[in-house]
């Protein structure tokens, strides 16, 4: 793929919507690069000293660019598991092969750096979903989601 072609793929990400607002009733919901963007500014501002911060901003920038290909799935579609994870796999090494490595370390979730970025990934929804409640509208259900993965650390009581 020339690089043009390339980054006019990778800008894609801006134009998909995050399916999980949409279902919700969210009017005009965010896209799926305003999300990494929100974890990556959140990371920016929460990240751990001992952590690598360039890791933790590359993690968040990323970690869902396969959405370009296979959508924004979530737990209310038909595909979850290691199914989801296969065919996002797939559409990194399609398209973004130089960062499936980071996309791996996302998904095994095995480094500090990885376990981190899955924490702003939820807490960049619930804090979203906080602001869009604004909208009169139910969403608790993504809060309590990411209530669940904050508890125990030092941002669960930012979704209070």
């Amino acid at each position: 793929m020339a690089m043009r072609e390339e980054l006019l793929t990778l800008l894609q990400l801006k134009d998909i919507d995050r399916t999980g607002w949409a279902r919700a009733g969210v009017e005009n919901p965010e896209s799926v690069a305003a999300h990494s963007w929100g974890m990556a500014v959140l990371a920016l501002r929460l990240c751990p000293k001992e952590l690598d911060l360039s890791k933790v901003l590359s993690i968040c920038l990323v970690h869902d660019i396969a959405e370009i290909v296979v959508g924004d799935l979530t737990p209310h579609d038909d595909i979850r598991g290691e199914e989801k994870h296969m065919l996002e796999r797939e559409a990194m090494m399609k398209i973004a092969p130089q960062w499936v490595e980071l996309f791996d370390e996302y998904e095994q979730g095995e480094s500090e750096e990885a376990q981190f970025v899955k924490t702003m990934d939820k807490l960049d929804m619930g804090l979203q979903a906080i602001n869009y409640q604004q909208q009169s509208l139910d969403l608790s259900e993504f809060i309590t989601s990411a209530q669940s993965r904050t508890h125990g650390t030092e941002f669960a009581s930012l979704l209070e």
